[in-house]
């Protein structure tokens, strides 16, 4: 446990978050969908965000000197608004580290970047069995607004 009334820090990921980022992403897929991911290949993935910001941004929340939670943040373009969305995805807090307001930071973070000019907002998805995660996003004022994501497998590498 940590001290109370100590705030995480926010920052954006470095080169050096790379494994923390990895085992979060890994510990992630085995909470919520109980998958076993390649680490070769999330590696590779979260190393392809670090070198293209363009891809996303990564930002990791500290306590304790340690990194505590992360998420990554990318963008998608809506036509119909001629502005762009922040989605929030790879959402991680240490077990330890939970309910002491990690997410909390992460989300009021990235909350103050979807402010900025040309951004319509922010949007996640959440796994349908999550009752924990949904929660979370309803307490912090994140509405459901009745749409389902869809997605094809038959182009995932590795035979995923």
């Amino acid at each position: 446990m940590v001290a109370e009334n100590v705030a995480p820090t926010v920052r954006e990921a470095r080169r050096g978050d790379i494994e923390v980022i990895v085992e979060f992403n890994s510990a992630l897929a085995r909470e919520t969908e109980e998958l076993t991911l390649d680490a070769g290949v999330v590696k590779a993935g979260v190393r392809a965000v670090l070198d293209n910001p363009g891809r996303g941004v990564y930002y990791v929340a500290g306590l304790d000197d340690h990194v505590a939670g992360v998420l990554l943040l990318t963008f998608e373009w809506s036509d119909w608004r001629n502005g762009e969305y922040l989605w929030i995805q790879s959402v991680y807090v240490r077990p330890q580290y939970r309910r002491q307001g990690i997410f909390r930071a992460l989300y009021e973070h990235v909350r103050q970047l979807s402010k900025s000019d040309g951004r319509c907002g922010l949007r996640l998805y959440a796994e349908a069995h999550n009752e924990t995660a949904i929660a979370t996003y309803e307490k912090l004022g994140m509405c459901h607004y009745g749409y389902h994501v869809y997605e094809t497998t038959d182009t995932l590498r590795n035979g995923d």
